[in-house]
């Protein structure tokens, strides 16, 4: 399982650009595809919501890739 720790500057990002800025997709368009397809998951649910605003302490996880959210 690949780990990714994201540092957030400010109180969000939304989740489409935190998939973009972490490499897993090219551009935000293809993160919100990720996240219509039903695979990304917000701290255990599913997420369907392609910008849903992801704050600090929340992890994000898509097959085998968890995203651990901080603050800076």
């Amino acid at each position: 399982m690949q780990k990714i720790s994201f540092s957030l500057q400010g109180e969000y990002i939304e989740l489409n650009q935190l998939l973009k800025v972490c490499g897993i997709c090219d551009s935000g368009g293809a993160g919100k595809m990720i996240v219509a397809s039903g695979n990304v998951r917000v701290d255990g649910q599913q997420e369907l919501r392609k910008t849903c605003k992801i704050r600090a302490g929340q992890v994000v996880s898509l097959d085998d890739i968890r995203i651990s959210v901080v603050a800076e």
